[in-house]
């Protein structure tokens, strides 16, 4: 049992390691600068911890995560979402309206980081947002031209590019 305690915790830090440097690295492109990581926190019983999540965006003084503007606090899940990705990548991801609260700005910063991704991981995003729309590869939206009948419409952003250009 002890060796087995000591190689979970072994392999715990490791990754708990990997992921605070990749967070490290994410969060300051996405937020254009700053800071965020990862901390262990010992309960006062002794009796196990927890993981606590710092972030300090630039131009912010540090403050808890809850005082974080709603785009700010999509900026900074995404930022452990990728960092976690990056270290162990399924085949897909799926991210619905993460980008919904987030300025302009953050957006352009989001989609470059999405774009790099994309390139190891098949990322699919539910959208509304034009920036995010024009950052895909393809489109697919419902459209309703009867009441109560769903139409799926699949666009090749490729595709269309060169039938406009040829045209």
């Amino acid at each position: 049992m002890r060796k087995i305690d000591r190689e979970s915790q072994a392999r715990f830090h490791e990754t708990f390691n990997q992921v605070n440097q990749g967070l490290k690295q994410l969060f300051p492109r996405l937020f254009g600068g700053g800071h965020a990581e990862l901390r262990l926190v010992e309960h006062e019983s002794g009796a196990g911890g927890g993981v606590s999540l710092y972030a300090r965006p630039p131009g912010k003084r540090p403050a808890s995560i809850s005082q974080l503007s709603g785009g700010e606090k999509a900026l900074v899940a995404i930022a452990v979402v990728f960092a976690i990705f990056n270290l162990n990548p399924a085949p897909f991801c799926m991210l619905d309206e993460v980008d919904a609260p987030m300025d302009e700005g953050s957006i352009g910063r989001f989609t470059d980081l999405v774009r790099e991704l994309s390139t190891r991981v098949q990322l699919i995003l539910i959208s509304h947002n034009r920036l995010s729309l024009e950052a895909a590869d393809s489109l697919i939206g419902v459209t309703m031209q009867e009441p109560g009948v769903s139409r799926l419409v699949a666009v090749s952003i490729e595709e269309a590019t060169r039938l406009a250009a040829a045209g």
